[in-house]
């Protein structure tokens, strides 16, 4: 029976062809009634046929909406009730220090439902730009500048009050392999010919510095072998280099502990900031948002991971 079932962000990403940032935006909004089951975000298949129905209504989502019959996902047991009129907060990057920000927000403010999109730097921002995103990570360096993430901020958000706390500094560089048998010491060792890389996809924090680096260096992308073939995390590309496939690619110390058969090479400390917009529905959570990163258990989880600086979290960088 359609009552029976259920679908994940993901599955409503992929059936209406949208990003999962737009499904949570469309949640965020009301347009989609959700419910939480564990660490998981659904909506039954009546909620998502009603949405279509009201969405073909209206020309505007028309043509963005798929109309064939959609595939059947079993229902989950022991499910919270629905509550759309809670607010959500969607939480946008990829690192693991934000899932323990959303396990312990939802416990300093139960009035709103954390959503994770594990989404890119730049991305991030952009979402935010169009009111898809309510706390960004990002870890963009600005090559001329030397700085990170505020001087991206200052031009996608003109005209927005925000702010930007810390949330780590972590080592970032490069992924070799074993032994490292190209001698790679530093950026401008990638200036060798015939060179095989694991990139990340664009806009992601680890892009950027690798193409600050090449910019400043001098050193043109198109000599590099495997500069196109994209992965979208730290593990992917570390892995890559692990099997041999990639002489180096760019990204964190803790992800070459966890995948092993690489070796690090660190080149460079990144600031790892987010950033909450001050509109006034948003300031009762922000300063929860705060209270945690600011928290001793939130520090507490953090201090045994691989990598992490956290001698700088909580502390408010940047201020609108």
């Amino acid at each position: 029976m359609t009552s029976d079932i259920s679908y994940t962000t993901e599955d409503i990403s992929k059936l209406l062809k949208i990003s999962k940032l737009t499904v949570y935006d469309l949640i965020k909004k009301g347009d989609l009634p959700a419910y939480r089951v564990g660490k998981q975000m659904r909506v039954d298949a009546a909620d998502l046929e009603a949405y279509k129905v009201r969405a073909k209504s209206s020309r505007g989502h028309a043509a963005a909406i798929k109309t064939e019959p959609i595939e059947t996902v079993p229902s989950q047991k022991h499910v919270t009730t629905k509550t759309a009129s809670q607010p959500t907060v969607v939480i946008t990057g990829q690192d693991v220090s934000l899932d323990i920000l959303a396990k312990h927000l939802e416990k300093k403010a139960p009035q709103i439902r954390p959503l994770r999109s594990y989404v890119g730097s730049l991305d991030s921002l952009i979402a935010m730009y169009k009111g898809e995103s309510d706390i960004v990570s990002t870890h963009l360096l600005d090559g001329d500048t030397g700085e990170y993430n505020i001087p991206y901020i200052r031009k996608l958000l003109i005209g927005s009050s925000y702010i930007v706390i810390n949330l780590v500094s972590r080592s970032a560089g490069l992924y070799v392999q074993k032994g490292n048998p190209k001698q790679l010491r530093g950026w401008a060792d990638l200036q060798q010919s015939h060179l095989r890389l694991a990139n990340r996809e664009k806009g992601s924090g680890a892009r950027v510095l690798l193409d600050e680096q090449l910019r400043l260096h001098g050193i043109p992308w198109r000599q590099i072998l495997g500069y196109d073939q994209e992965e979208s995390n730290h593990m992917g590309v570390a892995g890559k280099v692990a099997l041999g496939e990639a002489d180096f690619g760019v990204g964190i110390e803790k992800a070459a502990y966890m995948v092993g058969g690489v070796d690090f090479i660190p080149l460079i400390k990144e600031r790892v900031d987010l950033v909450m917009l001050k509109k006034p529905d948003n300031l009762a959570w922000i300063e929860a948002a705060k209270q945690v990163l600011q928290s001793e258990a939130f520090h507490h989880e953090l201090r045994p991971i691989q990598g992490y600086d956290i001698s700088q979290t909580g502390q408010v960088l940047f201020e609108t």
